[in-house]
Order: structure tokens, then C-alpha cells, then sequence
């Protein structure tokens, strides 16, 4: 019975995307990372640490006013790197403004047992022209020990 929701959600979500228009584009910019927990050598006060992330976006327009936008994006904070993967909802406010909700998809190089983390993304995105993107998100970790991220950026459409 999963295997038939899984192949019929693939099925209607591929429909939806092959029918739909698609923007690539490419993104980057600093990120603030927060440490809250007693683990490892980030000690027992709350520290922040700035890195960097960069990446590529697809933004597929499924109907008018709404989006799927997933990301692949690299991630450095000090000595320690990642891949984020989210995959956004993403809704018109405006023709300019936009917000995007979705969960996030983590695979941890340096750090943790268990690598692979799911985390929830919420983003804001103001278009600055119809290339050039200006967003900020924030990336919120729901288990034990998964960093709290502030990401601000450029985004640019290929």
C-alpha cells in the first residue's frame, strides 16, 4: 500500500512539474549559525559561528501565485561543511515578495553519528529585478543537537 502512494504521488508531482514552467538559477551568501546544547566542544554557553553557503535552485511555477522550488546548497560554518537540501513551497505575496515553507534535507560531513537530519525552512525573498533575487531564511533544528541557521543571500535566475 506505500509503494502505491509513494508511485502515485511521484506520478501527479511529475505530471504537475512537466506541465509546468521552470527557472534555474543559482544562489549564495553568509550564513549565522546558533549552537544551544552541551555536546562536543561547542561547550555549555550558546555560541554563533558565521559561514558561507552556495548552491543551485529549480523554481517550477505549479499554479498562479504558487511554486516548488527545491535547492541544493553546499554549506561551510568554521571547520565544519554540509549539504542542505530543501524542498520550499513557495507563494506569491506579490509580484515581488515571496515566502517559502518546506522541510530540509541535511547531510552532515564532520559531525554527528546519525548525518542525515531533517530540519523545517522558512524563507523570505524580495526580487531586486527579474534576475536578481535578494532572500533571507531561517533553518530551525528539531532534534537533540541540529544548529539553528540565519541565512541572508543573493539568488540569481540562469
Amino acid at each position: 500500500m506505500k509503494r502505491r502512494s509513494l508511485l502515485f504521488f511521484l506520478l501527479v508531482f511529475g505530471f504537475y512539474v512537466g506541465n509546468s514552467q521552470v527557472d534555474f538559477g543559482v544562489k549564495g551568501g553568509v550564513n549565522i549559525t546558533f549552537f544551544k546544547v552541551n555536546e562536543g566542544n561547542f561547550g555549555t554557553t550558546p555560541e554563533s559561528d558565521t559561514g558561507f553557503y552556495g548552491g543551485f535552485f529549480a523554481d517550477f511555477i505549479i499554479d498562479d501565485g504558487f511554486h516548488i522550488q527545491p535547492e541544493i546548497l553546499y554549506k561551510g560554518v568554521g571547520d565544519f561543511e554540509f549539504i542542505n537540501a530543501p524542498i520550499y513551497l513557495k507563494y506569491d505575496i506579490s509580484n515581488d515578495f515571496h515566502i517559502l515553507l518546506g522541510p530540509s534535507l541535511n547531510y552532515f560531513f564532520d559531525f554527528f553519528s546519525n548525518k542525515f537530519k531533517v530540519r523545517a525552512d522558512v524563507s523570505l525573498d524580495y526580487d531586486l529585478g527579474s534576475r536578481l533575487s535578494l532572500h533571507m531564511k531561517y533553518t530551525l533544528g528539531f532534534q537533540e543537537f541540529s544548529p539553528n541557521i540565519i541565512f541572508l543571500g543573493l539568488g540569481y535566475k540562469i
